[in-house]
């Protein structure tokens, strides 16, 4: 099949369905506070409208990339260790 044939936007499609999977998972999840490579302590904070917590444990950043989300579980394990 050509371009535009049967199953072309398929590709597209996925990513679209991760992207708003992602996000609908993220609701609610904003960064936490954290301890830095050196030992500083920072405040958490909230991350706007669309976009999540990004990150490791040790530098956190909103962002829109669902493959870089960084959940609150995933956080509050860093706090464990």
């Amino acid at each position: 099949m050509g371009p535009g044939g049967p199953g072309s936007g398929w590709p597209l499609a996925g990513t679209l369905l991760v992207a708003v999977a992602a996000s609908m998972v993220a609701g609610g999840e904003d960064c936490l506070w954290y301890v830095d490579r050196n030992g500083s302590w920072h405040p958490g904070f909230d991350c706007e409208y669309l976009t999540f917590c990004c990150g490791t444990c040790h530098q956190r950043y909103c962002c829109r990339d669902p493959l870089r989300l960084l959940t609150e579980r995933q956080q509050r394990h860093c706090l464990a260790f």
